[in-house]
C-alpha cells in the first residue's frame, strides 16, 4: 500500500493521516527559480506547504558548473528583517558579505548563518575562479518575540559528524541521535545531512512533537514504499516516532524538522514578518536607503530593488 498522500487531502495540516496503522507522506514538488544567475529548486514556501518548523525558506541550488565567462553566483545588496539566512554548502566556494562588516568565505561542509532580526543587508557572490556551486540555502523565521534582534553573522567551519548504517551524517543545526551543533537557534530545530556510502537503509529516531521533511538532494530517496526524486520534499508531518528510508549509493538528502511555529508568518521579496505593516515599513527603509540596513561598499554592483507591494501600504 501507497504510504502517499494527495496535496488536496493534507492542505496546511501538520498531522500527516494515518492509515491502517501507517503515516501518510505528503510530495511537495519545486518550482524553478533564478538567483544570482544560478538556477534553483525552490521548495519552500509553496502552495502544498509553507513551513516546516522554524523553516520557512529552501532553495537546493546546484549542482552547477560555470563555463566560459560566467561569473557564477551574484546576488547584490538585499536586505533582510525577522530570519536567519543558512546556507550549507557542499561544492564551491561562496563570499559572503553584509553591512555589519563581515566577509567570510563559505567552503564545502561548512554553514554560514547570518541573523538578520530588525534588520541587516548582505551579498552573495562566487569566489573568483570558481567554476562549481551545489548548496541548500534555507531561511528560518524568528519568533515574534525575537524578531528585532540584533543582527549578527556566525559561520560553523566545524560541525558534529558520524557514520552510521552505512550513511554518513552531519547534525547542521539543533539536537539529533544524541549530539548536539553549535550553531544558533532562537525555537526548537534540526537540520541533519545524510550521505550514503552505499545503498542502505536505516531507520531515523524522531521527535514526536516535531514536523519534518525530508528533501533528497542526489539520488531517488525511498520512503515505506514511497519514490521521492531529487528536489521534492517528502513532507513527514508530527507524531511520528520513527521513519525507515533507503538512499542509492552516494545518495544524498537534507532532513529538517522543529517544533510547528504557531505564529502567523508573512514573506514578501527578503523580508519575514509577522504583520503587512512590518514587511511595509522594511521596504519603504530600503527603498530611502535608510541606515537601519547599511552598506556594503566593497561590493562591486547595484543593490536589488524590490518589485511593488502587492497590497495597500
Amino acid at each position: 500500500m501507497s504510504t502517499l498522500v494527495e496535496d488536496r487531502d493534507l492542505g496546511s495540516s501538520r498531522d500527516c493521516p494515518v492509515v491502517e496503522g501507517k503515516h501518510l507522506v505528503q510530495r511537495v514538488v519545486p518550482r524553478t527559480a533564478d538567483v544570482g544567475g544560478i538556477p534553483v529548486n525552490r521548495v519552500l514556501p509553496s502552495r502544498q506547504r509553507r513551513l516546516v518548523g522554524a523553516w520557512c525558506f529552501l532553495d537546493h541550488a546546484g549542482p552547477a558548473v560555470f563555463k566560459g565567462d560566467s561569473r557564477g553566483l551574484r546576488v547584490g545588496p538585499h536586505p533582510h528583517i525577522g530570519l536567519q539566512t543558512f546556507t550549507w554548502m557542499i561544492e564551491g566556494e561562496v563570499l559572503h558579505r553584509d553591512s555589519l562588516g563581515n566577509e567570510q568565505v563559505i567552503r564545502p561542509g561548512q554553514v554560514n548563518l547570518m541573523t538578520a532580526g530588525r534588520g541587516i543587508s548582505h551579498t552573495e557572490e562566487s569566489v573568483s575562479g570558481e567554476t562549481l556551486l551545489h548548496a541548500a540555502q534555507l531561511w528560518i523565521a524568528l519568533p515574534e518575540a525575537n524578531r528585532h534582534t540584533d543582527p549578527r553573522f556566525d559561520h560553523y567551519p566545524e560541525l558534529p559528524s558520524w557514520e552510521e548504517q552505512g550513511v554518513d551524517f552531519t547534525l547542521l543545526i539543533g539536537e539529533f541521535a544524541g549530539r548536539r551543533a553549535p550553531t544558533l537557534t532562537f525555537s526548537p530545530l534540526v537540520g541533519v545531512d545524510l550521505i550514503s556510502r552505499k545503498a542502505s537503509t536505516l531507520r531515523l529516531t524522531l521527535r514526536e512533537d516535531f514536523e519534518y521533511g525530508l528533501l533528497p538532494l542526489e539520488g531517488e530517496l525511498h520512503i515505506e514504499g514511497d519514490t521521492f526524486p531529487p528536489n521534492e520534499l517528502a513532507y513527514l508531518g508530527r507524531g511520528r516516532e520513527a521513519v525507515t528510508l533507503s538512499l542509492p549509493a552516494a545518495g544524498r538528502a537534507i532532513l529538517i524538522g522543529g517544533e510547528p511555529l504557531d505564529e502567523e508568518i508573512l514573506i514578501w521579496w527578503n523580508f519575514v514578518g509577522h504583520s503587512k505593516a512590518e514587511i511595509a515599513e522594511a521596504q519603504r527603509d530600503w527603498e530611502a536607503g535608510s541606515e537601519r540596513f547599511g552598506s556594503i561598499p566593497d561590493y562591486d554592483g547595484e543593490p536589488l530593488t524590490p518589485p511593488p507591494l502587492p497590497w495597500q501600504a
